[in-house]
């Protein structure tokens, strides 16, 4: 009797504890990851790095034509590709056929991978590919941290990625690896040195923009970021150098970006902190759009529509194409995982033939 009345307690207590950890993120409120000092400092001296890199190397072809096209291969720019996940690419195969058949010295891929999650070995064009990386989370500006930390080791790997696109897990590509090479780096305008245009979304208009501008706080952003200044924009995009190096050099619009939020639920950060910056700094060698296709018409809890197998088809992918500019959208998101048998039935009838 007296070992019974201590074992049971004791098993209550275990079963109390195990039904806690499993419950704790479901009842209890979603509390930020801070950045910490040594991360910060961290960061800090890679974009050094690269700030101080980028005066060293030889200068590009978009700055000084040394092109002869179709010669010199090695002074061709490439498209750096950085893939941003805290889950497997579930997509990898896709974008193994995007890039399968193309010429590796016109692109370049970087992965960043939140290490507090567990996720199988990269394989095929994704191997190696992995940089340092530091944990991230949802509504906070470790995605912000985590974006800036791709740019500047994509900077400092090869001096000739012009071109920096941000893609999440969950995007797909709309087109070919060489549709899009041809439209993003269009050899007549290579040829004149003319100056190329960043992809991001900028908007000065919002039903939530003002919660958002005030959710670290009433007039925490100023006196560096004005309402007036304050833009919302799709989390990824497509960066020219010039403009990457723009934003890994701030530290003005950093310091106040970097606060936590007092209201989560009108916290989106990198949906902010990209856009604002860019407009005050260089609006117009920005198209104000973005390359990548997000349906908003039906969101829940903050996240796009997710698109399932069902409605994966040949029209879904000419239709999320289209876009209101002049030119056709290059990615979509966002898609479940289970999507990709669809798509790749899909791949080389409909996807990759431009």
């Amino acid at each position: 009797m007296f070992k019974l009345s201590i074992l049971i307690p004791s098993l209550t207590l275990l079963i109390s504890i195990s039904l806690l950890i499993l419950l704790a993120p479901r009842i209890l409120p979603n509390h930020q990851i801070t950045i910490s000092l040594p991360d910060e400092l961290d960061d800090l001296s890679l974009f050094n790095k690269a700030i101080a890199a980028e005066t060293t190397f030889p200068k590009h072809p978009s700055h000084k034509n040394k092109l002869r096209l179709g010669t010199i291969k090695v002074h061709q720019p490439k498209i750096a590709f950085m893939f941003l996940t805290n889950s497997d690419l579930h997509f990898s195969p896709l974008w193994e056929n995007f890039f399968n058949g193309s010429d590796p010295h016109l692109y370049n891929i970087y992965v960043h991978d939140d290490p507090y999650i567990k996720i199988p070995p990269l394989k095929g064009v994704f191997k190696d590919r992995l940089i340092p990386s530091k944990r991230t989370q949802r509504s906070s500006p470790t995605l912000i941290s985590a974006a800036r930390r791709l740019l500047a080791y994509a900077m400092i790997d090869d001096p000739t990625n012009l071109y920096f696109a941000l893609i999440s897990q969950h995007c797909i590509p709309l087109h070919s690896f060489s549709y899009m090479y041809r439209f993003l780096l269009d050899a007549r305008r290579l040829s004149r040195n003319m100056e190329f245009p960043s992809y991001i979304e900028i908007l000065d208009h919002s039903d939530s923009l003002f919660d958002r501008y005030n959710a670290r706080g009433d007039n925490v952003m100023l006196p560096e970021v004005k309402f007036m200044d304050f833009r919302v924009g799709s989390q990824f995009f497509v960066l020219t150098r010039r403009h990457s190096l723009m934003v890994i050099k701030d530290r003005k619009l950093w310091r106040k970006f970097r606060k936590p939020c007092i209201n989560v639920e009108s916290c989106y950060p990198e949906e902010h902190y990209f856009p604002t910056l860019l407009s005050m700094e260089d609006l117009n060698g920005c198209s104000k759009y973005t390359l990548t296709n997000v349906n908003w018409t039906d969101s829940v809890d903050g996240h796009p529509h997710t698109y399932h197998p069902y409605e994966v088809s040949s029209k879904l992918i000419y239709d999320l194409r289209e876009s209101n500019s002049t030119y056709s959208y290059m990615f979509a998101r966002k898609f479940s995982p289970d999507c990709l048998k669809p798509l790749m039935e899909l791949a080389d009838s409909v996807i990759f033939k431009d």
